[in-house]
């Protein structure tokens, strides 16, 4: 039932290649990059790319490696390429839930029939089509899922299983993208140091293998393009789910507010990294995975909607702990794993006025629900350490209680 899905991709793009639909604008870049790249011209010295398509004139924002690793796809027609990425996206969609759910503890007892694994991963395929996020990236001809299904299947298949090839892959990843280097320190902090100088030995050597192809043009990324954020969109827009664009809407641009956020968020790593190393030393690798993945979210000054898409190993998560609730306690895990599913299905971004610098003049209520995103992992965040705050304090006074108990036996005896 799911390869359907990508089998229809390909017969898509290829009929949106004969009849010339304008489709991809994203992915028609990524293929106008690896053209540019091939045919020796500069990929940032202009503000778009002479092998662009007139329907997709962006400019090209990423490192030059990934216009090395976008190369097979110069061999396609735009559209047709569009096809294959969506098809290769749906697919590493489908191995990232597949992962995710054989990274979580059985629970005891016996599961429902649409939690068996490959029952559950269709399921999780098919309605993670409806997340904002994901529809949005296949509409554009996004990479993130694939990049996502790179680092979950080294982080918890490769290098878990103590490979020689852990932290191949989120080198490579990395250097598609550069957010993928936060999963480097969460290698490190892991235990998996070999893992981690191997991602960042294969992202250096990347970076090294394109000064020696195109010296100019890893030169100016380096130095000026990676710096100038305005080349890749205004960061106030409603599509940008990071803390820096949630502040420049709230202080309608303020010169500081881009400080303001990487502030907040370099206060914030030290907890993050405790919230991570408490999931690993409980055995939750999936868990652990996802907190330096919304970090960087947060941290990254642009992170538009379509980057969301770890929303998808978040809602597995949420919804695998549901068959291992009491009557008593159902209700509030059902209650969080809608709301989080409620978040990205809600389309709430496209609603909301936006464009043409309405995010600036937004009501409160309206910079509440425009920055949903931005918000949900913080309150998940602030919920799980509220309650392991209850939690303990429970366990003191159960242990307090002991305590009486048996001073009071010994003096009665």
């Amino acid at each position: 039932m799911l390869i359907a899905v990508p089998v229809a991709a390909i017969v898509c793009g290829i009929i949106g290649w004969l009849l010339d639909w304008k489709i991809g604008v994203d992915s028609a870049v990524y293929r106008a990059g690896a053209l540019t790249l091939l045919h020796g011209d500069p990929l940032y010295d202009a503000n778009t790319l002479p092998t662009e398509p007139f329907w997709a004139l962006l400019p090209f924002t990423y490192p030059p490696t990934a216009a090395l690793l976008f190369v097979p796809l110069a061999a396609l027609p735009t559209q047709v390429a569009w096809g294959v990425i969506i098809a290769i996206s749906v697919l590493a969609m489908a191995l990232v839930i597949r992962i995710a759910i054989g990274s979580l503890p059985r629970p005891e007892g016996e599961l429902p029939r649409w939690a068996a694994p490959g029952r559950a991963t269709i399921i999780f395929s098919l309605v993670a089509l409806g997340l904002e996020p994901v529809w949005r990236g296949i509409f554009l001809g996004q990479i993130n899922l694939i990049l996502m299904a790179l680092i979950v299947l080294d982080v918890l298949v490769i290098s878990a299983r103590g490979s020689k090839w852990g932290g191949v892959l989120v080198g490579v990843a990395a250097a598609v993208k550069l957010t993928p280097l936060v999963f480097v320190p969460h290698l490190f902090f892991t235990g998996k140091k070999m893992d981690a100088l191997r991602a960042l030995g294969t992202f250096f050597g990347l970076q090294a293998l394109m000064f020696l192809i195109t010296p100019h043009d890893a030169a100016r990324f380096w130095t000026r393009t990676l710096q100038d954020t305005g080349r890749i969109g205004p960061l106030h827009w409603a599509g940008n789910q990071s803390l820096t664009g949630m502040i420049n809407r709230l202080t309608g641009l303020a010169s500081w507010s881009q400080q303001l956020a990487m502030g907040i968020m370099l206060l914030l790593a030290p907890f993050a990294l405790m919230l991570m190393l408490r999931f690993h030393r409980r055995g939750q690798a999936l868990a652990a995975l996802l907190v330096p993945a919304f970090w960087a979210l947060l941290f990254t000054p642009v992170s538009w909607s379509h980057h969301w898409v770890w929303a998808v190993p978040l809602i597995v998560l949420l919804i695998s702990r549901l068959p291992q609730t009491t009557p008593a306690t159902a209700w509030r895990r059902w209650l969080g794993a809608f709301a989080v599913a409620a978040v990205f299905i809600s389309c709430i971004l496209l609603i909301l006025p936006n464009g043409r610098n309405l995010e600036l003049h937004w009501a409160f209520w309206q910079n509440i629900l425009g920055s949903a995103y931005v918000l949900m992992p913080v309150v998940l965040a602030i919920v799980l350490v509220v309650r392991w705050w209850l939690m303990r304090r429970k366990r003191l006074r159960a242990a307090g209680a002991s305590v009486d108990d048996y001073v009071d036996a010994t003096t009665s005896s």
